[in-house]
């Protein structure tokens, strides 16, 4: 029998796997893995950090469907990838990591006092969907099938499967590579056809269905069959904060998230709701009221790939438990010719009335022509700028927020952010994911400039890996979501009253200057520096010409900046609805 390695067998799996690409750093601890990809046409992606492969890793998965896949060596880049874990498991997005550990005769449990040493498995098992450790050649090839088992079953989230250096590195004999459907499910799940008849017949009989859109509309590829149903239905679209565009925001359908006045009142005026991969979390409002019509009053059809999620929060009328792709298939012919009564045409007309006038009311900031500029603009100049199947990438505190009210998503499934997480740095990471996924199409990244400092090292990584992500770096000097909760908290009637608080009346909210075009230039990129609205795309006219990955600081008001749209909204988002 011929021999190999465990780095080449876990390779020779993702390569029948379909993986064509892995992020991660090199280590010696884990070499006959990452040789052995290019034979088996798999490219390594390294950028600086581990926790940006992961980020890189879950952006790629959201945008092509396929599989993320990362490495992280033993010990400190194990360390490394932890915060990319805990957002990616957050998000919901199908990452598979791989770690190096020490050998086995030293490790789990530690000796005590070896080199690079800790719990790997235990602690990301606590934060991750699956973690296991192989702790012989035998079961490296069985632990990975159990692996990738749990990457395609129930909501996607980080399954890891970490492997000694000595097994990585050392020989033995080669076992046969099974295919993928030898040991995992490779047909979506359908939902028995009673369910879907069900459902027909509530939706069909209600006065306003509507139609809550999650996630796991975008992982199911399910926005065409959303887009359908709902001129099928004539029935409005909401999406939970990670959904956003699963049905385009240029649909006369949608009420994108951020007109939370007008979402609220269409939730209370729907008699049915189609609860489509959404878990109705915090930022649902749980599914309760005010925001939401009691349960009394309002018929809930929830629809999950994941069985726990039915439910879990809300109580339902109809839990169906499959492929949203294939329920929506099936629902729609079960639908037939359904026609939408004139009365409901009439009603959500009228609803749209509020939705459209906040639209108005918001568009109204931008009137705001100064400099340093309204933070709202750089959001609606891209939008403008770039073609409607661009990906924009939103992170930071103040600045995701007024990026979110100022954006319209075009084209479904082009908007990344960490919004289960909130967690700052993560975009740099996502831009580079996706420049990777969708290197045809433009990506922009903006970001606040305190989120920018978690990783302005990988813009070396984009320029290294001819990576063309244009990053629009808006530059207030503070932690501004910080800075304004703290100055309500220390000294409200001044800050109602003069709407900032003078220098010294907060804690370390501020920040210094760092001249971000210019750091920009230093690793080979290209930098530009703006501060008023008509400045803004000639810079990005620039970018787009100099055909490598741009940095664009961009000079916001810090006051203003601070006053972002739908702020008491935020707040109370945080707090526990009284409705059941």
């Amino acid at each position: 029998m011929s021999q190999t390695t465990g780095g080449a067998i876990l390779s020779q799996m993702l390569k029948q796997e379909g993986v064509e690409r892995v992020f991660g750093i090199i280590d010696g601890t884990y070499t006959q893995l990452f040789v052995n990809f290019a034979p088996n046409g798999i490219r390594l992606i390294t950028p600086r950090h581990e926790t940006i492969a992961v980020h890189m890793a879950g952006a790629y998965a959201r945008l092509t469907g396929k599989l993320g896949v990362c490495i992280a060596s033993n010990g400190p880049g194990v360390a490394n990838a932890l915060s990319g874990v805990a957002v990616e498991q957050a998000e919901g997005n199908r990452v598979l990591l791989i770690t190096s550990s020490r050998r086995p005769n030293i490790s789990y449990p530690d000796r005590g006092g070896a080199y690079q040493i800790f719990d790997q498995v235990g602690v990301i098992g606590k934060m991750a969907k699956w973690s296991a450790w192989a702790s012989s050649f035998d079961r490296i090839p069985e632990l990975m099938r159990q692996a990738l088992r749990q990457c395609y079953c129930g909501r996607p989230g980080v399954v890891h499967l970490d492997v000694p250096e000595t097994l990585f590195n050392g020989k033995t004999d080669e076992p046969p590579i099974w295919q993928a459907h030898q040991y995992r499910r490779q047909d979506p799940i359908h939902p028995a056809p009673d369910l879907v008849e069900r459902a027909a017949a509530m939706l069909a009989q209600a006065k306003l269905p509507l139609i809550h859109a999650g996630s796991g509309v975008i992982h199911a590829d399910a926005c065409g069959e959303l887009a359908e149903l709902a001129h099928l239905l004539h029935a409005p679209v909401t999406t939970s904060w990670a959904a956003r565009g699963a049905l385009a925001e240029t649909d006369p359908l949608a009420w994108p998230m951020v007109h939370i006045v007008a979402c609220n009142e269409l939730r209370n005026q729907a008699d049915a709701v189609l609860c489509l991969g959404a878990r109705l979390g915090e930022t649902d409002w749980w599914g309760k009221a005010p925001n939401w019509a009691l349960p009394a009053n309002q018929k809930m059809i929830q629809v999950d790939l994941d069985e726990t999620a039915l439910g879990r929060t809300r109580r339902v009328d109809l839990a169906v438990q499959a492929d949203i792709r294939v329920f929506l298939r099936q629902l729609i012919a079960a639908l037939g010719e359904v026609k939408a009564s004139p009365a409901r045409r009439e009603l959500v007309a009228k609803l749209a009335q509020t939705r459209d006038a906040d639209r108005a009311k918001l568009d109204e900031r931008l009137k705001d022509r100064g400099s340093p500029m309204l933070t709202g603009h750089v959001a609606r100049i891209c939008a403008e700028f770039f073609p409607p199947e661009a990906v924009a990438v939103f992170d930071g505190g103040n600045c995701a927020v007024w990026a979110n009210f100022f954006h319209q998503v075009k084209v479904p499934n082009t908007l990344l952010t960490t919004n289960h997480m909130g967690h700052l740095g993560a975009g740099v990471g996502q831009a580079l994911g996706a420049a990777v996924a969708r290197p045809d199409h433009p990506v922009y990244c903006i970001i606040g400039d305190g989120a920018m400092g978690f990783h302005p090292q990988e813009i070396e990584t984009a320029v290294r890996n001819n990576l063309k992500p244009i990053f629009l770096v808006c530059a207030d000097r503070q932690w501004g979501m910080v800075k304004i909760n703290q100055s309500f908290m220390l000294k409200p009637w001044k800050m109602m009253l003069k709407k900032t608080l003078d220098p010294g009346e907060t804690v370390n909210t501020e920040l210094g200057e760092i001249q971000w075009d210019k750091l920009a230039e230093a690793m080979g990129g290209h930098g530009e520096r703006v501060s008023s609205p008509d400045e803004l795309r000639p810079a990005l006219e620039r970018c787009q010409a100099a055909g490598k990955c741009s940095v664009i600081q961009v000079d916001v008001d810090p006051v203003k900046h601070m006053w972002v749209p739908g702020l008491l909204h935020f707040k109370k988002m945080h707090q526990e609805p009284k409705g059941r």
